[in-house]
């Protein structure tokens, strides 16, 4: 999932997940033909995949360390993005962040490795990494499930343009970024 750190940072877990409960519904024969998922498998595997990728994070924090984070900004990560993490985890506690964190994009990513930079403990982490994950994958593919239902026989009239919107969505921050870097540069 989208908070593998690295992965994370260039493909976006949340959509792929809402898109998933998409194509798991009704709507999915439309999209995908026989090769419809299974929403029991989906909403079972998609957890594990979640919280597979949080102790990814944060054992790439705990074995890479601050120095990962501070080796110059890149269009995708900063230093700035970082401390507003460690903001967040120092306001809201280790417990709500790892939650609250799963439903906003880059701090999905970043706070699990930022929770092994700061040596937070393993198995608080692990638990709270695991309950965020959980109610995540499960709120994220109930949304597009029940939306999937809700437009069965419409997909070319709602669902592609749907799609369209959370690709423009997902590459404007990107698109963006790339252009403040290179207006920069030529300054």
């Amino acid at each position: 999932m989208e908070t593998g750190l690295l992965i994370g940072l260039v493909f976006p877990g949340g959509e792929v997940v809402f898109l998933a409960g998409i194509a798991a519904s009704g709507s999915g024969e439309a999209l995908l033909g026989d090769a419809k998922l299974s929403a029991p498998l989906l909403f079972a595997l998609a957890p594990i995949a979640a919280i597979t990728g949080g102790e990814v994070g944060y054992w790439f924090g705990k074995k890479y360390g601050r120095g990962f984070f501070e080796r110059g900004e890149t269009r995708f990560y900063n230093k700035k993005m970082v401390e507003t993490i460690e903001k967040w985890l120092l306001k809201y506690g280790p417990r709500k962040a790892l939650v609250l964190g799963r439903f906003i994009p880059f701090v999905r990513t970043l706070i699990n490795p930022v929770c092994g930079v700061a040596n937070l403990d393993r198995k608080l982490f692990s638990t709270w990494n695991a309950i965020g994950a959980i109610i995540w994958t499960q709120v994220a593919i109930g949304i597009g499930y029940l939306l999937g239902d809700a437009i069965e026989g419409s997909v070319n009239k709602y669902l592609y343009p749907i799609v369209g919107l959370i690709v423009v969505v997902s590459v404007l921050p990107i698109a963006f970024d790339t252009y403040r870097h290179r207006k920069l540069r030529k300054q």
